[in-house]
């Protein structure tokens, strides 16, 4: 009863200080602070913390989870969807739950946001952890892109084939460039394990009958990444430089990638090992994009190794 009535004061506050954004906290406050950034832009953290933020709190973490603003849960007509916006919320969530210094664990585009945020105020930077995160939004899409079509010509898909050529004609840097390669991306399960294990089954199962997952965990805000792109150009993004410069302020930066995830070529996952460095990088079997799923007390493992 005692930890739940923290729980709802911890939340009371969030809600009041950050108007529209949803925070969710989970654990001891003394214990070492995680701040989880999902992926997008448009989605949520649904996924994460219904599946892992609780059990990653009771491994020793304590883990702060929030929807960014104009997205998931946190409704607000007038968001900008800059980075400015992002870093000021993530700086009003530092204030609100009285951290000095986190680890940020970014999924996916999550992992653009905190290595972006990380580079301006490393002061405030425990480390970074990368979950699926791409280092160059163009690398990865022109992955996309040519995985789809070896998949199309090996199964002799000739409308398929077709839309990938008049995708290949499309200005590679618009924003309907980027939403059809994810489309196709989506349609051949580039995000899914091609054999989960059995516990990873079991959670995706789970998710059916998880009313908040089945809300908000596959739902898109699409105003979100055609505000980013507008804004920031996201889909050009590429933020190996990024990374450098962090490392040179001493944070440390890890990776955390899946076997099967479609959005990286052998070739991309190399070069992220080789700039992370190879003892901060794991790359887990029977796991695609969504490894804190996947191979959910392999990454917890991870994480309870990098993180001291």
């Amino acid at each position: 009863m005692k930890k739940t009535l923290v729980l709802f004061c911890i939340l009371l506050v969030a809600s009041v200080r950050s108007q529209t954004l949803f925070t969710k906290a989970f654990g001891n406050p003394n214990h070492k602070a995680i701040i989880f950034l999902h992926g997008g832009p448009g989605y949520n953290a649904a996924g994460f913390e219904r599946t892992t933020a609780q059990i990653l709190a009771e491994n020793g973490f304590y883990v702060i989870v929030y929807d960014r603003r104009g997205e998931g849960r946190s409704t607000d007509k007038n968001t900008k969807f800059t980075f400015e916006e992002t870093f000021n919320d993530l700086n009003a969530i530092y204030d609100t739950f009285d951290l000095k210094t986190a680890t940020l664990m970014g999924h996916s585009f999550g992992g653009i946001v905190a290595t972006l945020y990380a580079e301006q105020h490393p002061n405030k930077i425990k480390s970074v952890v990368l979950v699926s995160t791409p280092l160059s939004m163009q690398e990865t899409l022109s992955t996309i892109v040519k995985s789809s079509k070896e998949i199309y010509m090996r199964n002799k898909d000739t409308v398929n084939l077709n839309y990938i050529r008049m995708l290949e004609k499309i200005d590679k840097s618009s924003i309907q460039y980027s939403s059809y390669c994810f489309s196709h991306a989506m349609q051949n399960g580039f995000y899914h394990p091609q054999k989960p294990t059995t516990k990873a089954s079991q959670m995706y199962a789970n998710f059916k009958k998880d009313p908040v997952l089945l809300k908000y965990a596959s739902q898109m805000t699409f105003e979100a990444p055609m505000g980013f792109w507008k804004n920031e150009k996201y889909t050009t993004l590429d933020i190996k430089d990024m990374v450098k410069n962090i490392q040179t302020q001493r944070i440390s930066i890890f990776g955390i990638y899946g076997e099967d995830d479609g959005l990286f070529s052998e070739m991309q996952i190399e070069k992220i090992k080789n700039l992370i460095g190879n003892t901060n990088f794991k790359k887990f079997d029977h796991a695609s994009h969504n490894p804190f799923i996947d191979c959910q007390k392999e990454f917890i493992d991870t994480l309870k190794e990098w993180i001291n």
